[in-house]
């Protein structure tokens, strides 16, 4: 049975996914909702038969899943809408559950319509593991983050470094994942990932370094608890549209999409 899908923002993340899903059978893309004003400067080549809407209002007909690709704002300004209708909400701006307010928006959202929040891991891996390593005593979580440094450009680091002289790995900045994802919600999304699964966003450590000796997008995270000790790193290519996000993330909410209308869910 085809899944009707609305996606909330159709920049490099959404396009690569209409992409990924164009030769789909059981995903269908229906509509995307995008800022006001800016419906006629949408360009999707691959597929003709995708509304571009600009309001709740427009949204037809009833999507089996909402799919936010967009920003932080856009998961405060339509996710406790849909949730409140029963429809699953899942992100990729997971930096806006920092915000304690609005993740008790969406959960009291969530139980009233009697539907899920799906978190997209998006660029990095082993989450299913640092989440069942919560279980029994999970001790410390430090996550790092490496990036080429004109990929933090537009950041609070543009700001302190001038970032077309860094010639040496430099800390730019260091501090709970709470605050890594307030001040850097385009670059941070991975660190609230990690948060959520594992100790919460107060007790989960965040390193970020901008690195002239890399060319791809670094996640690592190692986590210690009475279970072991767990180390993950993704070396991930970025988006050629966006150099701030990873192929991985765009890929990430593909499967997450995929797994709507497959038997077995992995």
């Amino acid at each position: 049975m085809t899944k009707s899908v609305l996606l909330i923002g159709c920049g490099a993340i959404g396009k690569e996914i209409i992409k990924k899903l164009a030769i789909e059978i059981d995903i269908h893309i229906s509509q995307i909702i995008v800022r006001p004003g800016t419906e006629e400067s949408v360009d999707i080549k691959i597929s003709n038969d995708i509304e571009i809407i600009s309001s709740i209002s427009d949204v037809q007909p009833v999507p089996d899943f909402v799919l936010e690709c967009a920003s932080h704002g856009a998961v405060s300004e339509f996710g406790p809408y849909f949730l409140s209708q029963g429809i699953d909400f899942g992100i990729i701006s997971i930096g806006a559950l920092s915000d304690p307010d609005l993740m008790q928006q969406l959960e009291v959202a969530g139980k009233n319509g009697g539907s899920q929040l799906v978190v997209v891991p998006g660029a990095i891996g082993g989450i299913d593991s640092l989440s069942a390593a919560r279980v029994e005593n999970l001790e410390t979580v430090i996550y790092t983050s490496r990036k080429p440094p004109l990929s933090w450009r537009g950041s609070p680091a543009d700001e302190k470094f001038d970032l077309t002289k860094i010639d040496k790995a430099t800390i730019i900045f260091q501090g709970s994942a709470r605050l890594a994802a307030q001040l850097y919600p385009k670059n941070a999304n991975v660190a609230a990932t990690i948060a959520i699964a594992g100790l919460g966003f107060d007790q989960t450590q965040v390193i970020l370094v901008a690195d002239p000796e890399v060319d791809k997008n670094t996640h690592h995270f190692e986590a210690c608890g009475t279970f072991g000790q767990i180390n993950v790193t993704i070396l991930g290519n970025p988006l050629a549209q966006n150099p701030k996000s990873s192929a991985l993330t765009a890929y990430s909410a593909v499967r997450a999409l995929k797994n709507l209308t497959h038997s077995v869910r992995i």
